[in-house]
């Protein structure tokens, strides 16, 4: 989740790019750069680290005058975030200049090409790539349009892509497949921007783009082709929104935006996880296949939320995979004197990458001679670092506090980690596996569907003002999402909220049950072990209390009706997959109840994004 910006027009292009990618920061400030075309040549900056590093280079050399040029803010996946892997990226010959959001999936393939031919790649990136095949293309002749048409037909993934010509200063051409890019269209100028916050200041004119289509934007204006060269149109519309509301896609807190923004993130997630003969294939597997069968004993170390994910994990690796796993508090892990040795795998979650729990616990694991896998969204963060393999989530930058594309990311890293380690020790069958990897691949549609109803969860929510404390039950991969759900409304809404296992109901928290509580229930899918079955009972019980039972049960299963106050529908899943679609009435209902009760969701009172101290 990068930000780009491209600008062709009469204004000083650097100035408009910068000010662009000021307002993009917020999608990734790992490195920034600026490309720009002056008088035949590029000419380029960049710099890891904040934009204000780059700003800061280019004080200090300043760059010639431009009116055509492009920028980005990197949030890094393929390459640590430094100097030489920031974006643009040249060619081999410093004619082409491109920067990139998204994935590209047959890098690999494609560089191996390009080295075999005497292409020089510098960085890590799957940008790069991208860059030395364009400026094939336009050095054979192909202007910049059509080497752009050329290159995206032979990529795999998901991608946007921005371009510029040394020899060709008329134009910006930019790509777009399922990763997001729109036009601002001015007078005697046009913009390209990853959101119409890059442009706002100059223009509120937009078009919006379809998927698989080639931009290119000129002083005199606008084409549009599709992938196959037959020329599009895209819809245009006029930005009604305030620049704040430009920053979060026309949403009132960026966590809401977040949280519509999980599709996506979820299928970023699964991109790449597949070599061309259909094995699994993880970011940084550093791990030999044979250190991974010699592995006993999981232990997952987390915090808050990751801690969430990793109970979900352990219902998926014990089931995948036939071994052991436990799910230890990262701040506790190290003071129970845990069994550790080269058996044991020890598998850090966290989001920031510099937890300061987690990371202390994997050094422990370490000195134990344990080997240690990171789920992390971060590149190059400490704890992946630190740690012998790796498996990035992609989600892309969060802002708010409170995590929602970060614990669904989560989830998919967890689940990939349980089927690469069935394919490696033999507990699964290739069919099976493939049969799973596609039942997630379709988990973005299901999440879409979710949230086309949150109208209904947000009602839920403004009936609840006035509430001071809910309930939450679950019972299997569903317990997790209880205490998720209840971790969400004490982080926004500062009210008492708790998670149960639901058979853990007549063992004591029955005892808070009264009139009129809100108990929210998460129904598992029907067919699996009974475990329905004995969630009715559940919801029954707190029923005959005077609990008001909120029921979140998949489609078709109407049985549950008789026993639900509220029915929140969800498509039909398999159970250990449940939680990808289950939490996210959760993050909707919190998100609207702290918003309607006047708080700021974005940032909570007395909590940070990420917990650097122990």
């Amino acid at each position: 989740m990068c930000g780009i910006v491209g600008y062709v027009g009469e204004k000083q292009a650097q100035d408009v790019v910068i000010e662009g990618l000021r307002r993009l920061e917020y999608r990734g400030y790992d490195s920034a750069g600026v490309a720009l075309v002056a008088d035949g040549t590029l000419a380029t900056e960049k710099r890891a680290g904040k934009l204000a590093n780059l700003e800061k280079a280019i004080a200090d050399h300043p760059l010639p005058p431009a009116t055509t040029g492009i920028g980005h803010t990197r949030w890094a996946t393929h390459g640590a975030p430094n100097d030489r892997n920031a974006h643009p990226h040249p060619g081999a010959d410093r004619r082409v200049a491109l920067v990139h959001n998204g994935i590209i999936e047959n890098f690999a393939e494609l560089r191996a090409e390009l080295e075999t031919g005497g292409h020089l790649l510098l960085s890590e990136t799957d940008t790069e790539v991208a860059a030395h095949l364009l400026e094939v293309e336009v050095e054979s002749g192909a202007d910049l349009t059509q080497a752009m048409l050329a290159v995206v037909r032979r990529l795999e993934g998901a991608f946007t892509l921005v371009a510029v010509d040394a020899q060709d200063p008329s134009r910006v051409v930019a790509a777009r497949r399922n990763s997001p890019l729109v036009v601002g269209i001015g007078e005697g100028e046009n913009f390209l921007g990853s959101d119409v916050s890059a442009f706002i200041e100059h223009t509120r004119e937009a078009l919006e783009l379809g998927q698989d289509q080639v931009v290119t934007i000129t002083r005199a204006g606008v084409s549009v082709v599709g992938f196959d060269g037959t020329p599009a149109v895209g819809r245009r519309y006029h930005v009604d929104w305030d620049l704040s509301a430009a920053e979060k896609d026309g949403h009132d807190w960026f966590m809401r935006k977040e949280i519509y923004e999980q599709p996506r993130a979820v299928a970023d997630s699964l991109l790449g996880r597949r070599t061309p003969e259909g094995h699994l294939h993880l970011d940084e597997m550093r791990l030999s296949d044979q250190e991974l069968r010699d592995v006993d004993k999981i232990i997952i170390i987390a915090c808050g939320t990751s801690f969430y994910a990793g109970m979900v994990a352990k219902y998926a690796l014990e089931h995948w995979t036939r071994v052991p796993v436990e799910v230890e508090l990262a701040s506790e892990f190290r003071y129970r004197d845990p069994i550790l040795d080269y058996s044991t795998l020890v598998v850090a979650i966290s989001q920031s990458g510099e937890t300061a729990d987690t990371l202390q616990a994997i050094r422990h694991a370490r000195t134990q001679r344990s080997k240690v896998l990171a789920i992390c969204n971060t590149n190059g963060s400490t704890i992946p670092r630190e740690s012998d393999a790796v498996i990035y989530t992609h989600a892309g930058p969060e802002i708010g506090v409170a995590s929602t594309k970060g614990f669904l990311t989560q989830l998919v890293a967890c689940y990939l980690l349980a089927l690469y380690l069935a394919q490696v020790k033999g507990t699964r069958y290739g069919d099976e596996i493939d049969q799973v990897m596609a039942q997630l691949e379709e988990m973005p549609g299901h999440i879409e569907q979710v949230l086309a109803a949150g109208q209904t969860v947000y009602e839920l929510a403004r009936e609840h003002v006035d509430t001071r404390a809910v309930l939450f039950l679950g019972r299997h991969a569903g317990y997790p999402v209880a205490l998720e759900g209840a971790l969400k409304l004490k982080e926004l809404a500062y009210i008492h909220a708790e998670g149960f296992a639901a058979g853990e109901l007549k063992h004591g928290p029955i005892a808070l049950v009264e009139d009129g509580l809100p108990v929210f229930c998460v129904v598992p899918p029907q067919g699996r072990d009974q475990l329905r079955d004995k969630m009715v009972s559940g919801i029954q019980e707190v029923r005959a209390r005077g609990a008001r039972t909120i029921c979140l049960v998949e489609e078709g299963d109407d049985a549950i009706t008789p026993y639900a106050d509220v029915v929140i529908r969800l498509p039909k899943v398999p159970v250990l997959l449940q939680p990808l679609v289950a939490v996210v009435p959760l993050q909707l209902f919190a998100c609207e109840l702290a918003t309607v009760m006047g708080h700021d969701v974005d940032q909570p009172r007395n909590l940070a994004k990420s917990v650097t101290v122990e």
